[in-house]
């Protein structure tokens, strides 16, 4: 799935904050169905943004812990 331009420049707190933002409007009984869909895309690509965000992280310890154990 695409990320939109804007996404790049996001940090994983308020990427998270976004995402818990539309989970508890989606949680809520009143629901506009014209805008399920785009809610649930969203959703989707912040998911995929916190995820690459977490991975990124993982690969940068993972390589600070390797030059720690070389020394």
């Amino acid at each position: 799935m695409a990320k939109a331009k804007s996404d790049e420049n996001i940090g994983y707190a308020q990427a998270l904050e976004e995402l818990e933002s539309i989970l508890a409007e989606l949680e809520d009984n009143d629901v506009d169905v014209d805008k399920l869909a785009t809610h649930v895309q969203r959703a989707s690509q912040l998911i995929e943004l916190c995820r690459d965000r977490i991975g990124n992280a993982k690969l940068q310890i993972e390589e600070v812990v390797k030059g720690l154990a070389k020394e």
